[in-house]
């Protein structure tokens, strides 16, 4: 979601779609497909590793790469319709939801694209105030020594964040601004790679491989089977790029045919990301053994200046990050309040406020409680619920399967008109059920886990 609101640069709008001047290319899309997928999610894949096993843990973020890429290649021929090669343009996701499967799905869709922005929203704000933290105490145990005391809470940060977030929400056009998804970008790769070399380091200092074939041990059975379900709904939040593919694709210059360049482009991202995956997952889980942390980077706190550098950079990248997930919502309310309340000054009315140095900032009351309120709940929601791992199982699980596998199979079905009960259909739908029982154990898994810290 990051590159989304970047993809506009690399097109010109004229006065209708034909005039759009469409410069992208294999490479222009792999390079957004990665920066968009890697983020926040790949902190945890070390922990899942080390709920699932050496064996299992590889093996599952194989079969969710395999998954991903079968969802993007369904999407990719559903970017034209009725045919994918000559068809009419649908230049965004909801878009092709319209088209071919009508307006009622077209609700549901939106509906779980806002409540998905409004849980990463409460996701960043966790994930943002652990890693303030961890600059604390990294800088803490530096001076004072593995021995001193240095636990504190992630309320006070949590708090921080959000009145950075409501400061921030009140610029216009935010999630417009060309530099958001290049610091984006390169905020993500820095505190990927920097956790990537960390893990590996000390894979090396402890002179060995730590870990086992089932994972980490557990007082009961039920427990162990909970964390799994988990660690299911959390690779699921790291791969998943299907809300932002055909904004992607609609950047591609043609011929050769976009829906092609984009499958190549697919498969191609789905192989590097992966095999970053694997090598942070499997480094992290190596050098932790049993006690893997849920976010990687927290188990470091050596040499701190490039642990607090990787954490700044978490908190860099999730500033922005909140903006582009929240931005959506905030357009999609002020235009329905504009729509609804067309006299209203409450809604209407803009105050010029004149800033030193800044250039002036256009204020709307509501707007400013909106957007105010909006950023409290989602900052209260955090502070009652501050778990990482859970929270990220939970928005995994809720988007992986309506998002990334049941809308792309019956609109590949309905673009292909493929008959009920033929060998593709089945094939199809049995593919949508596999992956529909996959999110709901990792839903329960999820919501286990929560329920489970709060009481502890």
């Amino acid at each position: 979601m990051e590159v989304q609101r970047s993809l506009e640069q690399e097109k010109t709008s004229g006065k209708d779609d034909a005039d759009t001047i469409r410069t992208g290319t294999l490479w222009t899309a792999v390079a957004h497909i990665i920066s968009a997928v890697i983020g926040a999610g790949v902190l945890s894949l070390a922990w899942c590793t080390a709920q699932l096993g050496w064996i299992a843990g590889p093996i599952t973020m194989l079969c969710f790469a395999v998954v991903t890429y079968i969802s993007a290649s369904l999407i990719c021929d559903c970017y034209r319709s009725p045919d994918p090669i000559t068809g009419t343009r649908n230049p965004s996701y909801i878009d092709a939801v319209r088209v071919n499967l009508g307006k009622k799905w077209t609700w549901l869709c939106g509906l779980l694209q806002y409540v998905s922005f409004y849980g990463t929203a409460i996701a960043y704000v966790i994930t943002s105030a652990t890693s303030m933290r961890e600059i604390q105490r990294s800088n803490c145990y530096h001076k004072g020594g593995e021995n001193a005391v240095c636990q504190t809470g992630t309320n006070n940060f949590m708090l921080i964040f959000g009145i950075i977030q409501i400061v921030t929400s009140q610029i216009p056009n935010f999630h417009n601004m060309a530099w958001l998804s290049v610091v984006a970008a390169l905020m993500s790769f820095c505190y990927s790679f920097i956790g990537l070399g960390l893990g590996f380091s000390k894979v090396i200092d402890n002179r060995g491989i730590k870990g086992s074939i089932v994972g980490v041990p557990t007082r009961s059975a039920a427990q162990k089977i909970w964390l799994v379900f988990q660690a299911l709904g959390d690779i699921a939040f790291a791969y998943p790029y299907s809300i932002i593919l055909l904004e992607i694709q609609d950047t591609l210059k043609s011929p050769p045919p976009e829906n092609q360049t984009m499958k190549k482009a697919s498969i191609s991202a789905i192989v590097i990301t992966t095999f970053f995956y694997l090598c942070c997952s499997c480094f992290g889980y190596a050098a932790f053994g049993n006690d893997t942390p849920g976010n990687l980077l927290t188990g470091f706190y050596e040499p701190f200046w490039l642990v607090d550098f990787a954490n700044a950079c978490i908190v860099l990248h999730l500033v922005g990050g909140y903006q582009v997930y929240s931005q959506p919502a905030f357009a999609f309310v002020d235009k329905w309040a504009t729509q609804k309340y067309p006299q209203s000054r409450f809604i209407n009315k803009f105050y010029a406020i004149k800033l030193p140095v800044l250039p002036a900032l256009e204020l709307n009351l509501f707007r400013l409680c909106f957007r105010t309120l909006y950023v409290i709940s989602t900052t209260a929601i955090a502070m009652a619920f501050p778990y990482f791992n859970q929270v990220l199982g939970i928005l995994g699980a809720l988007g992986f399967w309506p998002m990334t596998i049941y809308f792309p199979v019956e609109m590949y079905i309905v673009q292909r008109k493929i008959g009920a009960w033929t060998r593709n259909w089945i094939l199809l739908e049995g593919f949508s059920m596999v992956c529909l029982i996959v999110s709901l154990l990792g839903l329960i898994g999820s919501i286990e886990g929560i329920v489970s810290a709060k009481l502890a």
